[in-house]
């Protein structure tokens, strides 16, 4: 009989065991490197308190950061959850016809694309002498521009481009929530005489809200997780105008090798992921993700 109690929690073991060393072990070492000034060629470490905070919150690129990473994440929650539900919702409707399969193929294609391959991709789209977007806008006698080497296009042209690649995924998720709704509620709805919208705002989804909860938590943490796509076209600039969280946090490591800075970027990357994520579910007033 003791031998059926342990055997699930021997199952268990090996998932705690890679989820204490990857993730809760990294995350207590970083906050305590966040204390400390150190680097990569120096076996020595300083216990500096919170100077490494003082620092990083008083750095002239910190509201540029903080700014283009709330820009960042307000309009995906707006364009890829918001526009992503609705062309799920779309998707799911008769609208869509017998192309529905096709549509969805489309919308979710771009997901699939390296981040790193996109990124270079709309270099090439936003090169201002021979771009395509500029190439399009001459054709139709509208003004062009400089696009990534505008200081205050920079950031919303990256932003652009990670809305055209995952809006698609956000699609996919939510439409994979409505065809899990019972049709019964439909069709009891439809009986009633209600319409699309009001059988979208009144049974659609209510009853996928905790999926539409997971879509706006994914896009929040990737908001501030964003690298790769400023990395690819831009590296934070011009000047630092795209700057963003996760590439300061890359540069203090391995281009300035200030791993203390390069720690406290990490555990306010943590802090507010993880904050901004309670105050949704509280919101919500959810408890199942």
């Amino acid at each position: 009989m003791r031998t059926r109690k342990i055997t699930p929690y021997l199952y268990m073991i090996p998932g705690v065991l890679m989820v204490l060393v990857f993730v809760y072990i990294p995350v207590f070492v970083n906050f305590a490197y966040s204390f400390f000034r150190l680097a990569s060629y120096s076996a020595g470490q300083t216990f500096v308190g919170f100077d490494n905070y003082r620092r990083f919150f008083t750095d002239d690129v910190f509201p540029i950061i903080l700014r283009n990473n709330m820009l960042y994440c307000i309009i995906s929650l707006v364009i890829q959850v918001g526009f992503g539900t609705i062309v799920a919702l779309l998707l799911e409707s008769k609208i869509a016809g017998k192309f529905k399969n096709t549509y969805r193929n489309i919308y979710y294609l771009p997901a699939l694309i390296s981040l790193t391959a996109v990124g270079l991709m709309f270099t090439f789209i936003y090169e201002p002498n021979i771009g395509f977007l500029n190439n399009i806008l001459k054709t139709f006698s509208l003004p062009t521009g400089t696009w990534l080497g505008d200081s205050k296009m920079a950031i919303f042209c990256i932003i652009a481009m990670s809305q055209w690649q995952f809006t698609g995924y956000i699609t996919l998720l939510m439409v994979v929530a409505f065809q899990n709704i019972s049709t019964d509620f439909i069709e009891a709805a439809e009986i009633d005489g209600a319409g699309p919208i009001r059988r979208a705002l009144s049974i659609l989804l209510p009853l996928a809200k905790e999926q539409l909860l997971v879509c706006i938590i994914i896009t929040i943490i990737g908001a501030f997780k964003l690298y790769t796509e400023v990395y690819a076209t831009t590296s934070g600039g011009p000047g630092n105008n795209s700057q963003v969280l996760g590439l300061y946090l890359y540069q203090q490591a391995f281009l300035h090798d200030d791993l203390g800075m390069a720690a406290v970027t990490g555990v306010f990357i943590f802090v507010i992921t993880v904050v901004l994520s309670i105050v949704q579910i509280k919101i919500t007033r959810s408890g199942k993700v």
